[in-house]
């Protein structure tokens, strides 16, 4: 494992180019899954897991990995699938990752290797599918589609995550204020859609959603396209980084080499490291970066934002 745990170290000069680089995996199936690489801490063989009381999900246990105690989710069993079993430690592993502020690793039955791709060869999962599952996007290569899966709505179903912004520092004037103001957001994952929806939505703001970059930059364009000033119908952009066709980096990007564009308010909104970010964040133009998931931060980020274009 130390040589993919290198690798890993290695690819975050990739990060704004729209390129990605997966972490391939397998459950107790035939398919072959990957994660970004930029999600995985580590990968290592399965320790001794402590156990519990009375958990009867896909939660495995705790393990206790470099003076942390993080939670092991049996990845194949949250999506529906055989269970991996943890006994066989030899012929299992956990892929420590970062996923919305928690430290996480996840149970799989073996790792394989890391593959270069770019977010334009990343397809959205075909419309045929039911819009409950677990698949965010798909890859096609020699052997096969490789499936990307979405953790954030395993972790929602696992973990559920409270979209109620109960700040205190937003008033009822701040809610009847929001009500004049239109944001787009633009994230792969339905669940996080939702979230962010309906924590927006609270505050009586307009929201339009898009489901990748290139999505929400035809909306954009489209409108300027039409001689609209686009930086007076969004009051800001809350983007996702990870996303297939067109990546946030490279949304933002495009935004700031557009002049009709250049105006428009952007955070980038993702589960990626955030430490990480704050440099990427200040390359590519955006305005700002929010760790993945918190309502009162994001309500806090649109109050100040509506304060400052109001002053």
């Amino acid at each position: 494992m130390s040589g993919i745990n290198s690798t890993v170290n290695q690819r975050t000069n990739m990060a704004g180019q729209n390129r990605l680089e997966l972490l391939l995996f397998g459950l107790n199936d035939d398919q072959e899954y990957g994660i970004n690489v930029f999600k995985v801490r580590e990968v290592l063989p399965c320790p001794n897991l402590t156990a519990i009381p009375k958990q009867t999900t896909a939660l495995k246990g705790l393990a206790h990995i470099r003076g942390e105690t993080i939670p092991v989710i049996d990845l194949s069993q949250a999506i529906g699938g055989v269970p991996v079993d943890a006994d066989d430690r030899q012929n299992c592993f956990l892929i420590v990752s970062e996923y919305n502020r928690r430290v996480l690793a996840f149970l799989v039955r073996n790792v394989d290797r890391i593959l270069p791709a770019k977010w334009d060869q990343v397809s959205p999962p075909p419309i045929e599918t039911n819009e409950k599952n677990y698949l965010t996007a798909v890859v096609q290569y020699e052997k096969g589609l490789i499936e990307i899966l979405d953790v954030e709505q395993v972790l929602a179903d696992l973990i559920p995550v409270n979209t109620d912004v109960t700040s205190t520092t937003i008033t009822k004037a701040d809610r009847e204020n929001a009500s004049k103001y239109h944001i787009l957001v633009v994230d792969d994952s339905s669940v996080a859609r939702t979230q962010v929806k309906k924590a927006l939505e609270s505050l009586n703001i307009k929201v339009t959603t898009a489901n990748n970059g290139q999505a929400a930059l035809d909306v954009l364009t489209q409108l300027a396209d039409k001689n609209h000033k686009v930086k007076d119908i969004f009051l800001m952009v809350i983007s996702d980084i990870e996303m297939p066709e067109m990546d946030g980096y490279t949304l933002v990007k495009k935004i700031r080499e557009d002049s009709r564009l250049k105006p428009l308010f952007v955070i980038l909104h993702s589960s990626l490291s955030g430490r990480f970010n704050l440099a990427m964040v200040k390359r590519v133009g955006a305005d700002s970066f929010i760790g993945k998931f918190n309502p009162d931060e994001l309500a806090e980020a649109v109050v100040d934002r509506i304060n400052a274009v109001e002053a």
